[in-house]
């Protein structure tokens, strides 16, 4: 796969602010550490050439950002997406959340971004940054100088079994186009379903009893779009409540998953900024799972406008009495 770099995109970015295609550049920049990267708007080619960045720590979902960006100002706003993050871009399109006349998509081809915590689980404490070098990445620590990792061991979860090499949606691509991958995403899921209901129930209770509610998997998951979030609301009676080891509060997840059903394209963000590394991802992709077996293959995004099996009815849907333990079905 072509390596894409800094330079190509800053190049491309640079050229439609100045012929005037658009009026402003969401990309990224640099945070307090070389590692910690964070979404950023850019509207001049001297910002482009001071703070852009482009590197193995890029691996944010900008689809959600569009819908408050695309609001202010005049003008296109240009979005470099990665192939997961387009099927999020289509999703939200369907929901009606931003207007995609103002937005300019410049497809870009990955091969998976590096995850700092299992840098770090590899290479120890003192991790200052790190650099990628062809299959290599190339870790700076400050006691025990540089290290090197094969890129493939720092990837999360979610890119070793990505779902999708191939951009559902863009105006311009760059890299090579590749397709739908078939992954191993759901060995997990099935991992978790071959368990007795005991088991399960104590795997997502040691799970979620680390949550500090700290709202970071809501906030960036492209299909929790709410202005205003009944977990926010005092008059609803479940709004965050201080960090507590009970059903109650092990309910926000649960909760949070039925309301994303149908609608998660599984791009993983809310397990990529946990800071308690639930995996979270795996709840929104046991629905993935189910829906594709109950209702045939379906993936959110993959077109925009595509009605979800949930919202859809057929005669032949299944009924609540035609499930069984395991997710199959009665002949």
């Amino acid at each position: 796969m072509q390596t894409i770099t800094r330079d190509m995109l800053c190049d491309k970015a640079k050229s439609l602010l100045a012929d005037g295609s658009v009026s402003r550049v969401l990309g990224w920049k640099r945070g307090e550490f070389s590692y910690d990267v964070t979404p950023a708007v850019f509207y001049s080619a001297e910002e482009i050439d001071k703070d852009f960045v482009y590197d193995a720590f890029c691996g944010a979902n900008f689809s959600k950002y569009l819908v408050k960006e695309t609001k202010k100002g005049d003008g296109k706003i240009l979005v470099f997406m990665k192939p997961c993050d387009t099927y999020s871009f289509n999703q939200l399109l369907t929901e009606h959340r931003f207007d995609r006349e103002k937005v300019y998509v410049i497809g870009i081809s990955c091969d998976g971004m590096s995850d700092i915590r299992i840098i770090k689980d590899i290479a120890g404490d003192g991790v200052t940054g790190a650099e990628r070098d062809g299959d290599n990445l190339i870790v700076h620590t400050l006691y025990d100088g540089d290290k090197i990792v094969p890129y493939a061991d720092t990837l999360p979860e979610r890119c070793v079994n990505c779902k999708s090499k191939k951009c559902a949606a863009f105006d311009e691509f760059i890299g090579e186009e590749c397709e739908v991958t078939s992954s191993k995403r759901f060995e997990e899921v099935e991992k978790i379903e071959a368990m007795s209901e005991d088991e399960r129930f104590a795997f997502w209770r040691g799970e979620l009893s680390r949550c500090i509610r700290c709202n970071a998997c809501r906030n960036v998951c492209p299909a929790c779009t709410c202005e205003k979030c009944v977990f926010d609301n005092p008059a609803s009676g479940v709004q965050n409540k201080a960090i507590s080891d009970s059903f109650e509060e092990k309910m926000f997840h649960i909760i949070r998953a039925f309301h994303v059903a149908g609608r998660c394209t599984d791009c993983g963000e809310c397990s990529r900024v946990c800071p308690e590394r639930i995996p979270l991802h795996l709840l929104n992709r046991k629905f993935i799972y189910d829906i594709d077996r109950f209702y045939g293959d379906y993936a959110a995004g993959a077109e925009e406008g595509s009605r979800a099996p949930l919202v859809d009815y057929t005669q032949g849907d299944i009924e609540p009495s035609q499930a069984v333990e395991g997710g199959t079905f009665n002949a």
